[in-house]
């Protein structure tokens, strides 16, 4: 499988783990789930980015599954995350709806899903830690502007649309400035009650 995920290696860095400078997103260790999710949604215009596209345009689900799978089994350290400029309130705007949310605007706190620790949970659920703040923005942008699509309902579209410009900065360079503890993985359950209903997630016991 090494050898047939260079391509993939390629942009995402050695073994799925980019750093967090780079605009491409670390893919080690993301529950299989999700990612298998994301190749689908690549593979079949939910998300739009040509050269993902290109790759993926032709293979079945089922070696999908397999990519997939070989990247969530990688568990590798975490770079620590790059210095931060940003203004302290800035920062504590964005700790405040990761943490809490906002209840006046129906906004969800992030670790509602994603999990306390913010490494999501398996199989369907990524961690919001270890990315650049530059890609966490762009992917919330993405949402609002119908450029990147999940599986009905979209429940990140959702959320998305109710964040402002300064939501989405605040939230993307709080993140940003997390580290990742040490040996950190994402849960081993879905949370009992999310606060949305995901199409990417399927019921508990539910088929797929």
């Amino acid at each position: 499988m090494q050898g047939r995920v260079l391509a993939c290696t390629a942009c995402h860095g050695k073994e799925g783990r980019a750093t967090p400078q780079g605009y491409f997103p670390r893919i080690a260790g993301k529950p299989a789930g999700y990612l298998y999710n994301q190749l689908l949604n690549f593979r079949d215009g939910r998300r739009s980015y040509p050269q993902m596209s290109y790759l993926l345009e032709h293979l079945t689900d089922d070696y999908l599954q397999e990519i997939a799978e070989h990247f969530a089994s990688l568990q590798l350290p975490y770079a620590q995350p790059p210095a931060t400029q940003v203004l302290p309130q800035e920062l504590e705007r964005g700790r405040l709806l990761v943490q809490h949310g906002d209840a006046g605007r129906d906004i969800p706190a992030c670790v509602s899903c994603h999990g306390a620790s913010l490494m999501g949970a398996a199989p369907w659920l990524p961690g919001l830690l270890g990315l650049s703040r530059d890609y966490v923005g762009s992917q919330l942008g993405a949402w609002q502007t119908g450029q990147r699509h999940a599986q009905s309902p979209d429940c990140m579209a959702a959320v998305a649309s109710k964040l402002s410009l300064q939501d989405v900065r605040s939230v993307a360079a709080w993140l940003a400035a997390q580290p990742v503890p040490a040996g950190a993985v994402p849960a081993r359950q879905l949370p009992e009650a999310m606060p949305l209903r995901c199409g990417g997630v399927p019921r508990q016991g539910a088929a797929q």
